[in-house]
């Protein structure tokens, strides 16, 4: 910054006002500052900025799972808003695997982030009591954590999960398989509470036998989808309570060769780009998945400024296509 100053003159308060978008004595002052900057090649220091002025304006991101389309959305439309409000965004994945996600948010923590977003990879909080210590800002996205006390941002999906099982019974489903989620999150245990009961209210109990518990992952749709098929009374119908599960539970049915939705229907919770051009399309409940992010984003710029957000709860909605069918078998 001396070296700037010098160059163009002026003090170095003065490229310190240029800099921090302050108003320079006179635009002739401020063009010969931009002037020196770019002439050589000057970046201001944020790591020492940030010692001065205890803000390094970057959140912390740590998203359950990369590879899932829905966490990617998610990602990018926190990166977004938050570079709209002047901030980077550190991204770190947790694989699904609690150790991993401690160690990211350990990690972030000591690079003095200024706000942490976490969609925890399961239900263990033991991570929170670190963020809480540190005095830093934590939103939670997507998922809950027992015990944390933190603005949480999320979808709820009851109302549409309840107009998926009028569906599947107005069509003629009666045998209804799910690919339930892990049961140590909070969205696969809420997903298949609420499909439950939705049927419940219509007077058709969820067999044990027909629910499968995956892990979030496209191998795990295939897996319960072969094991659901292969009952004694095959499901009319199975619902992936999850996009990639849904994908794997996809290919599976059509390794063995069934027709969908002749041989078995599907519907999938989450929608992606290409749903829609498969044949038959997909039967889904789409969650707003960048008006999350967004929101996200927001509460955590919220906390930081020392204000108190309130919970924000988006609504899902089922998009109906072509692949549940219809059918007379009971």
């Amino acid at each position: 910054m001396k070296d700037v100053a010098l160059h163009a003159g002026v003090s170095t308060a003065t490229v310190s006002r240029v800099l921090n978008g302050h108003a320079a004595p006179t635009p002739e002052t401020r063009s010969r500052v931009l002037a020196a900057i770019d002439e050589l090649g000057y970046r201001p220091n944020a790591l020492a900025r940030s010692l001065r002025t205890t803000s390094t304006k970057t959140f912390g991101l740590v998203i359950s799972d990369l590879v899932n389309p829905f966490f990617a959305e998610i990602a990018r439309a926190v990166e977004q808003e938050a570079r709209a409000h002047g901030y980077c965004v550190v991204l770190a994945n947790a694989d699904e695997n609690d150790e991993q996600q401690a160690t990211y948010v350990r990690t972030l923590l000591d690079r003095r982030v200024d706000g942490l977003l976490v969609c925890p990879a399961t239900d263990d909080a033991t991570w929170v009591e670190e963020v809480v210590a540190g005095d830093v800002p934590l939103v939670l996205l997507d998922r809950t954590v027992t015990g944390a006390d933190c603005p949480v941002v999320r979808a709820d999906g009851a109302e549409a999960l309840t107009e998926l099982a009028v569906r599947l019974i107005d069509t003629g489903h009666r045998r209804i398989g799910v690919i339930a989620g892990p049961a140590v999150t909070s969205t696969g245990r809420e997903r298949l509470e609420y499909f439950s009961a939705a049927l419940a209210q219509f007077g058709h109990d969820l067999r044990p036998e027909y629910v499968v518990h995956g892990d979030f992952r496209r191998d795990s749709g295939a897996r319960a989808a072969a094991e659901l098929v292969a009952l004694p009374e095959r499901p009319t119908a199975l619902v992936a309570m999850d996009n990639l599960m849904g994908l794997g539970a996809l290919e599976e049915l059509r390794r063995l060769g069934l027709v969908v939705p002749g041989d078995v229907g599907l519907a999938v919770y989450d929608d992606q780009p290409w749903f829609p051009l498969l044949d038959p399309p997909i039967t889904v409940i789409a969650q707003p998945t960048v008006e999350m992010g967004r929101a996200a984003a927001r509460s955590l710029l919220a906390l930081i400024a020392g204000e108190q957000p309130a919970d924000v709860r988006l609504n899902a909605k089922l998009i109906a296509r072509g692949s549940c069918g219809e059918t007379n078998r009971g």
